[in-house]
């Protein structure tokens, strides 16, 4: 009996011993490493606190900018959204370190390095750290969007096929009916949201639509709680305790997989029997073939729920976010509008645009180009470095992330001239070097957003038909208070006002 006792205090001595020395590694040792290792080539940032680092202050400087609507359109929405970025980088200079909880992070602006980082050269031992892991494990799992090295690679292979132009001819016919009516103010953010969620669950789901449309709304919610729960993630052992947030996400996660098993099983079954040669059509079906490929790599069951649930979020918040802003930056500029209509008139006629047309629009690709450097759905791109590297001048110590403030060297004077604050589509009509290695909306190198091209064009689509159907001018109801909740949003949508240019 006694020997039975010593064993288990001897156990849970050392899980003890070695649970201390984990949080003690992960919250002092290794952040003073990477500390002095940034402290000796001159990178200095704001002192941290233990275990939460800087993110206090982070959290009062958002809150105190973000507290009120601003007083009219004014696109110089930095100071708003990354007020820390604002005030450190007058400090310290742009290249500077802060702590988001634990996790180290360097401020990176130089577009050069920011390239040569998210090349091929260091896709394999760079990716997303435990922190942001946690934060999505119950939004969208291990999806494309989470995944590192080999798996990512493959992963991203395969989902690309899902993205291709034929999958999307067949949402033309349906769009033009669901712009059309109207002469009212409409949320428009509302509508197009709706609408994109509509195509990404045609595109994926193909004829289990209506269960995809659930599957949507669910992880509309999720999103949001996601968001909100995330700031705890770096209280040690944090994720284990109990929250109103945490037991909310559980439950809508089981109801997002047991609409996904229903659609898997239906498909399977299918298959199975005989009653279909295929897995069926659009992503899903895609997935599903991948999952029973004998390779060395084959889907799992969770990871085929998991990037469906990445697609489905990526698939349609990326473009309901882009057309949301462009149509308000349209509405509040009647002149690029009118330009706008006349080249898609030109162009297309009354009809909506065929694959072929979309490539001959470039006045309104020049439009949603600056809609993205004003207003990049994702602000932010942080990235882990797994092992040491060297970056430029730069040593990159094993653990330290790469924070590339997006939304800030898209407003750079610097780099976009004494306007950049400024709805100027002309600046892209001259595509220079200089402009792309500074344009990031999707990233770039090999983990850019899978879903760009099939972004573009369903923006094209729908904006050109908005265009020959309405014109919109903005709601004196709008009231201008962008905010980020994971991706770039307006708080308040966008309220505009639709004329049907056509009985």
């Amino acid at each position: 009996m006694a020997t039975a006792v010593a064993a288990v205090i001897s156990a849970l001595a050392f899980f003890l011993l070695a649970a201390a020395w984990s949080i003690l590694s992960s919250y002092y040792l290794t952040p003073r490493r990477i500390r002095l290792a940034m402290e000796k080539q001159g990178v200095r940032g704001p002192k941290p606190r233990f275990l939460v680092g800087n993110l206090p202050d982070i959290a009062a400087l958002v809150a105190k900018s973000t507290s009120a609507d601003m007083p009219a359109i004014d696109h110089n929405i930095v100071g708003r959204l990354l007020p820390h970025y604002q005030l450190w980088s007058k400090l310290y200079g742009k290249r500077f370190v802060f702590w988001y909880g634990s996790e180290p992070r360097l401020c990176l602006t130089d577009t050069e390095l920011i390239k040569e980082f998210l090349s091929s050269k260091y896709v394999q031992i760079s990716g997303k750290s435990w922190l942001q892991l946690q934060g999505s494990k119950h939004f969208i799992g291990q999806g494309l969007l989470m995944a590192n090295g080999n798996k990512w690679l493959h992963q991203r292979h395969v989902s690309h096929m899902g993205y291709m132009v034929e999958c999307t001819k067949k949402t033309i016919g349906a769009l033009s009916a669901a712009v059309a009516g109207g002469n009212k103010e409409v949320e428009i953010g509302e509508y197009l949201t709706r609408l994109t969620g509509d195509i990404i669950s045609r595109t994926e789901f193909d004829s289990s639509y209506e269960k995809g449309k659930q599957i949507f709304h669910f992880l509309t919610r999720l999103q949001s709680l996601t968001a909100q729960s995330s700031r705890h993630l770096w209280i040690p052992a944090g994720r284990f305790f109990p929250s109103k947030f945490r037991r909310e996400i559980k439950s809508l996660k089981k109801q997002v997989e047991k609409l996904l098993m229903e659609i898997i099983d239906s498909r399977r079954d299918s298959k199975e029997i005989g009653r279909s040669s295929s897995y069926g059509k659009g992503l899903l079906g895609m997935l599903l073939a991948e999952t029973y490929k004998k390779e060395a790599f084959s889907y799992t069951l969770e990871l085929v729920m998991d990037e469906c649930k990445t697609f489905f979020f990526a698939g349609h918040e990326t473009s309901a976010l882009l057309l949301t802003w462009t149509v308000m930056l349209l509405a509040t500029n009647p002149e690029w509008q009118e330009k706008a209509r006349s080249e898609v008139q030109q162009i297309c006629g009354y009809q909506p645009p065929t694959a072929d047309h979309l490539p001959k629009l470039t006045l309104l690709q020049m439009i949603i180009n600056e809609s993205l450097r004003l207003y990049p759905p994702a602000t932010l791109l942080p990235r882990m470095a797994f092992e040491d590297m060297k970056l430029g001048d730069l040593h990159i110590p094993k653990g330290l992330s790469i924070w590339i403030p997006v939304l800030a060297i898209h407003h750079d004077e610097e780099i976009w001239g004494k306007d950049a604050h400024s709805f100027n589509p002309d600046r892209f009509a001259a595509r220079s070097f200089a402009m792309t290695r500074h344009f990031l909306p999707f990233a770039s190198g090999p983990r850019n957003c899978v879903g760009q091209a099939y972004a573009m064009m369903e923006a094209k689509v729908i904006l050109a038909m908005l265009l020959t159907s309405f014109s919109f001018t903005i709601s004196e109801n709008y009231r201008h208070a962008p905010v980020n909740v994971l991706t770039l949003k307006p708080k308040h949508g966008v309220p505009v006002y639709l004329k049907p240019l056509r009985n």
